[in-house]
């Protein structure tokens, strides 16, 4: 192996470790059912039981079975005289939960246990970005400076320390933007390869099997399968990938490259980030399909008038679900304390408390007052950095039509824009951690100015080392910023007094529920 690869690996191999310490340290703290582990962590625990989601004991207002889980014991079902009576509706798809179940399954239903697979995630999620940075920018220096300030980020800390759906979103999503940008590497090789053979003038080169992009519609559907908002990646990689197509061909020379990515490249395309997709988020649902007790299944109707009826009344019986869920998002606009709007996202107007505690004793702290919190927050060094680069990005590619500053800018527009939809026209409940999908692209688009800051590598000395002194300068301060935040996100128990001066903007200090 070359001393080039292997550091390419052995950089983002050590970034990825160092974000891992910051995820698995203290990842069972706080002893407790934080925000919304209330619904996964139990529906995860319900799938490794039963296959299917059941009824819990106790509801929001007396949480029979979060005090349960925390003193240890497992008894959380409801008793009905019908497993069928207790079947539960649930808003998101299984995968997520699925893979919340695997670290109870093996660490336990205990808090460690159900952040196990968040954490995992979160830390492979840091060494993919690496290294799709670095084959970006074909800099193992930028790769690095991506996967570290991923690391370093507030809101990618947090959901990787909880069990919530969303980091496992956010993962599927880069993994299968991560497959496309490789396969779109390794099918430029294959068309560059075939026209330097030249076989025959004027034919159009098939690219035959594209494992990468088939990896790809495998992740956009486990997207999928994690949470609905997974389609807006789907739609907009496709579309991403066929242009990259085009793209390909008619830098090759090729005068009908649009008809001949149509023709060849489309049905492939298709087949792999389509239908590929499309069996991947069915097959999450498998313990819903062979079991008697889900939500909506018609067992007694579907088994009654054999195999083909079954499979079809099966079909009807799940569609008629997704629609019912479809229902419940559309529909969902209930008044909550750390609801936000899509255009405060970006500045950090209204993050979300997971946790607060601020009757401890004193001598847990050694002042008057400790408090602890675990506070849904970017870290703003990177946020407001990267809405600078985000429109830097902009104008670059306008200027020079870079196929990196288009692909950033895709994936940030897709993770963002269709919330204004929604909280425009539904009105809908939205927080701020459904930002983030959007982070690695926000941390994209600031490793790629940081390449622009940097110059070439052909540049005059003291140039480069002007861009190294700001890019370096950046990353210190990012660090810095998120060293100052680490014990609101992790619930370390501090003084009273120094979680307020932590809260950066006044529009932080909200206090969770008891």
């Amino acid at each position: 192996m070359q001393d080039g690869v292997l550091l390419g690996w052995l950089g983002p191999i050590v970034v990825a470790i160092f974000g891992g310490i910051l995820r698995f340290v203290r990842l069972g703290e706080p002893k407790a059912v934080v925000f919304d582990e209330t619904y996964y962590i139990k529906d995860a625990y319900s799938l490794l039981t039963y296959g299917v989601e059941r009824t819990m004991l106790g509801d929001a207002d007396n949480p029979v079975a979060d005090r349960r889980l925390i003193a240890g014991n497992l008894d959380i079902f409801k008793q009905c005289a019908q497993p069928s009576e207790c079947a539960s509706f649930v808003a998101h798809p299984p995968l997520g939960k699925w893979m919340i179940g695997a670290g109870e399954w093996l660490f336990g239903l205990n808090p460690f246990g159900w952040r196990f697979a968040a954490a995992l995630i979160g830390t492979l999620s840091i060494l993919i970005l690496a290294r799709v940075a670095r084959r970006m920018t074909r800099s193992t220096l930028l790769g690095c400076l991506g996967g570290l300030l991923l690391a370093l980020d507030g809101l990618h800390l947090v959901l990787s320390r909880t069990g919530l759906l969303d980091i496992f979103l956010m993962f599927w999503v880069l993994a299968g933007f991560a497959c496309l940008v490789a396969d779109r590497d390794q099918a430029r090789e294959r068309l560059v390869a075939w026209y330097e053979s030249s076989p025959a003038a004027g034919v159009v080169p098939r690219l035959g099997l594209r494992p990468w992009r088939i990896a790809a519609g495998l992740c956009m559907g486990a997207a999928c399968a994690v949470k609905w908002s997974g389609v807006f990646f789907l739609l907009a990689f496709l579309v991403m990938s066929l242009i990259w197509d085009i793209g390909a061909r008619r830098a090759l020379g090729e005068r009908r490259s649009i008809r001949a990515a149509l023709a060849h490249d489309l049905p492939g395309g298709f087949g792999a980030m389509a239908l590929v997709s499309a069996a991947t988020f069915t097959a999450s649902w498998a313990g819903w399909f062979v079991s008697a007790d889900g939500w909506g299944r018609n067992w007694a109707q579907a088994t009654s008038s054999g195999p083909a009826f079954f499979v079809v009344d099966s079909v009807r019986s799940w569609l008629q679900y997704q629609l019912q869920v479809l229902g419940f998002h559309s529909g969902l606009d209930t008044y909550h304390q750390y609801m936000s709007e899509p255009w405060q996202w970006p500045l950090l107007l209204r993050p979300v408390t997971f946790h607060y505690d601020g009757d401890l004793p004193p001598a847990a702290c050694g002042a008057d007052k400790c408090s602890q919190a675990v506070i849904g927050a970017g870290t703003p060094a990177i946020w407001y950095g990267a809405a600078l680069a985000l429109i830097a990005l902009v104008v670059w590619y306008f200027n020079t039509r870079d196929w990196r500053a288009g692909a950033v800018l895709t994936g940030y527009a897709v993770g963002w824009l269709p919330w204004f939809y929604y909280a425009i026209a539904d009105n809908r409940t939205m927080y701020l951690f459904y930002m983030i999908p959007v982070v690695p692209f926000m941390v994209l688009a600031l490793v790629l100015v940081a390449g622009l800051i940097l110059g070439k590598a052909a540049a005059p000395p003291a140039r480069r080392a002007f861009g190294t002194a700001v890019v370096g300068a950046f990353a210190l301060i990012a660090l810095v910023n998120f060293w100052w935040l680490y014990p609101v996100l992790t619930a370390e128990t501090i003084a009273h007094a120094e979680w307020w001066a932590r809260m950066l903007l006044r529009s932080w200090v909200t206090v969770a529920p008891k």
